[in-house]
C-alpha cells in the first residue's frame, strides 16, 4: 500500500520545501494539501468536527503555490489537493493552474474535488450554497473540456467556454469519461456522490475512512452501472490516524493508497510524526 500524507501547511509550520524533501527521502508516496482562501470572522457555520475552529484553517497556504514548491525539490513524490473548493474558483484559471502544475511535475498531480462546509467563505466567492454541488460539477466539466487534446467547447448550466487552444495539457491520458489529472471526489457516502464519481472522476477520497466495508459495494455498483472498468476504481482514505489493524483492513478491501494526517506544526513536531509513521511504510 502507498502511504501518503496530508497537513495544514501554514505560515507557522514546517515549509513545503523541507517537508517534501523529507517525505521523498523517507519513502512516503505523496503530499496532499487542503484549501481555504479565508475564514470570515463573523460566521454562523459550525466547525464540522465540533468545538472551536483550529487556527490553521485561517492560515492555510495556497495549495497550488505550496505544491509547486514541493514539485520543484522532488522527483517521485505525488502531489494532490485534499480538497480543492472548485466552486470558489474561476474554472478557466483553475484549469490552467492545474495543467501547469501537472505538466511541470511530470504528471504527479491528483485533483481532490470538494464542496466545502463554510457557508460564509463560499458566499464571499459569490457561491449560492444551495447550488454549490451543481456549480462544482459544472466547473469541473468545463475544465475537463479544456484539457482535451482537440479544442472542445463547453456550455453548461453555470459556465461556458468556446473551443479554444490551451496548453499545457495535463500529462495523464483520458480514462473513459474522465480527462485531465487523476480526479477524486471527497464527500460523505451516498448514492448521489457515488453516481457523480462514476460519471466524472477516478474515485473517492473519504475523510477518515470509516464505514468503508458498507460503502464500497455501493460505490462499486454505481461505478459498474456507469460502464466503468472495476479495476480502475480508486478509493483513497484521507486524513487517517493510522494503526496496523486499520491499514490491514484497508488492504483487505483492495485499497492501494492511504493518506495519513500530520500535525499542523513546526518542523521538529512534524518530523517526529514522520518517524512514528515509518512503521507503516
Amino acid at each position: 500500500m502507498r502511504i501518503a500524507t496530508t497537513i495544514f501547511l501554514t505560515d507557522e509550520t514546517i515549509t513545503p520545501l523541507r517537508l517534501a524533501r523529507e517525505l521523498e527521502q523517507r519513502g512516503f508516496a505523496g503530499l496532499y494539501l487542503p484549501e481555504h482562501t479565508h475564514i470570515p470572522v463573523s460566521r454562523d457555520t459550525p466547525y464540522p468536527a465540533g468545538g472551536e475552529l483550529p487556527p490553521e484553517y485561517a492560515r492555510t497556504l495556497d495549495p497550488f503555490v505550496a505544491l509547486a514548491q514541493a514539485a520543484a525539490v522532488t522527483e517521485r513524490l505525488t502531489l494532490g489537493t485534499g480538497i480543492t473548493l472548485v466552486a470558489q474558483h474561476d474554472p478557466i484559471d483553475l484549469a490552467k493552474q492545474i495543467a501547469t502544475l501537472d505538466h511541470l511535475s511530470g504528471g504527479r498531480f491528483t485533483l481532490g474535488v470538494g464542496y466545502g462546509w463554510n457557508v460564509e467563505e463560499a458566499a464571499d466567492h459569490g457561491v449560492d450554497w444551495s447550488t454549490r454541488r451543481a456549480l462544482a460539477h459544472d466547473r469541473l466539466a468545463l475544465m475537463q473540456a479544456l484539457w482535451t487534446e482537440e479544442p472542445t467547447a463547453y456550455d453548461g448550466e453555470f459556465a461556458s467556454v468556446r473551443a479554444s487552444d490551451v496548453y499545457p495539457k495535463p500529462v495523464q491520458a483520458a480514462r473513459g469519461p474522465v480527462g485531465g489529472p487523476r480526479t477524486l471526489f471527497g464527500g460523505a457516502a451516498g448514492p448521489k456522490l457515488f453516481e457523480r464519481i462514476a460519471r466524472q472522476a477516478d474515485g473517492w477520497l473519504p475523510i477518515g475512512g470509516s464505514g468503508l466495508t458498507e460503502s464500497l459495494p455501493k460505490l462499486r455498483t454505481a461505478w459498474e452501472s456507469a460502464g466503468r472498468d472495476p479495476k480502475h476504481l480508486q478509493v483513497v482514505p484521507y486524513a487517517v490516524i493510522p494503526d496496523q489493524g486499520k491499514l490491514a483492513h484497508y488492504a483487505d478491501l483492495g485499497i492501494e493508497e492511504t493518506v495519513l494526517q500530520l500535525p499542523s506544526a513546526g518542523e521538529a513536531e512534524v518530523l517526529r510524526a514522520l518517524d512514528a509513521y515509518a512503521e507503516f511504510l
